[in-house]
């Protein structure tokens, strides 16, 4: 894949996914907060069709694997893992007997982009919902794909399932949910891939404001809506559990450690010990990709032992919010 850094510029996410989704009624894709139908193609929601194939370094496929989870949706999107790295082509399953997957019969997720598109021109990202009937991908769009698995596919939620987008606090959600993406789950980012130093210094400087908000915010709140789980602790979640072993050091995200911000260390702790969050993470694949993949940054690959990671099931004391 390409490098992330331009020299003199500021880190830009390409944001353009393939726009598919999949929803419950078939040719219709409302969005729920405007009220008004959206021009994206559409697939059947249909139990067991589909693959969510993910990574669990990434923390965009982090994302879908906790809310798959939380949903217990196990038994009807199946799930195929690549591993902690990729060539500049594509992600690869290592993971698995012989490196195939063993539902897709691909070496690599790259197989299920030309399976649709022979000549597709953008990144092969994951996460990524595959028809397993074609074995060609439906839609990379990250954000919608966790969003569809709540509002498309609740007909198939387990009885006890958290209510990841409640009613009564939605339009505050997004615009909460809004910020954590563009100041710290791409802010980190941000400062990695800053192509100059004067680029690195006002990511950093954007970073750290959202931080200390956050650490106000989660001082007298359990979570970021309050009492309740949502997707939006989710996705402030995958970011602040790579927080110490990756971006501190590697993306030089280093006013101070995780561990030293009393009230985000805590919540992190408190989701990490819930059921659907730290059973999804592998800090050793996670440190494994960006260490290894990242050679603009890291040209010698070496991965760091570090650091101590045993405190993640420590008492938080969260409960008392």
């Amino acid at each position: 894949m390409a490098s992330y850094t331009t020299k003199g510029k500021a880190f830009d996410r390409d944001m353009n996914y393939i726009p598919d989704r999949i929803t419950r009624e078939p040719g219709r894709s409302q969005d729920p907060y405007a009220g008004r139908e959206l021009e994206a193609p559409t697939w059947p929601v249909e139990p067991g069709r589909y693959r969510l194939v993910a990574a669990r370094a990434c923390p965009w496929a982090n994302r879908a694997i906790i809310v798959r989870q939380l949903l217990g949706l196990e038994d009807v999107i199946s799930m195929g893992l690549t591993g902690p790295t990729h060539d500049p082509s594509s992600w690869t399953f290592d993971l698995d007997p012989g490196g195939v997957d063993p539902v897709l019969g691909y070496e690599r997720i790259q197989q299920a982009y030309f399976a649709r598109y022979p000549d597709y021109p953008r990144g092969i990202t994951v996460p990524a919902m595959v028809d397993v009937p074609t074995k060609a991908v439906v839609t990379n769009d990250f954000p919608w794909i966790t969003h569809d698995f709540y509002f498309e596919w609740r007909d198939h939620h387990r009885p006890d399932a958290p209510d990841l987008w409640p009613e009564d606090c939605r339009e505050e959600m997004e615009e909460v949910m809004k910020r954590v993406f563009t100041e710290v789950n791409n802010g980190v980012y941000r400062c990695g891939f800053a192509g100059s130093q004067d680029a690195y210094d006002a990511a950093y400087d954007r970073l750290w404001t959202a931080l200390d908000w956050l650490e106000e915010r989660l001082t007298d709140r359990r979570y970021l809506m309050g009492e309740r789980i949502t997707e939006a602790d989710v996705r402030l979640f995958t970011t602040l559990a790579r927080f110490d072993p990756v971006y501190h050091g590697h993306f030089k995200c280093n006013r101070n450690k995780l561990v030293e911000m009393p009230a985000l260390w805590g919540y992190a702790r408190d989701l990490f010990q819930t059921p659907g969050f730290g059973d999804t993470i592998d800090f050793e694949q996670i440190k494994q990709h960006y260490y290894v993949v990242h050679k603009d940054i890291n040209p010698t690959g070496i991965v760091p032992k570090g650091p101590e990671l045993e405190s993640w099931t420590s008492a938080h004391g969260r409960e008392r919010l």
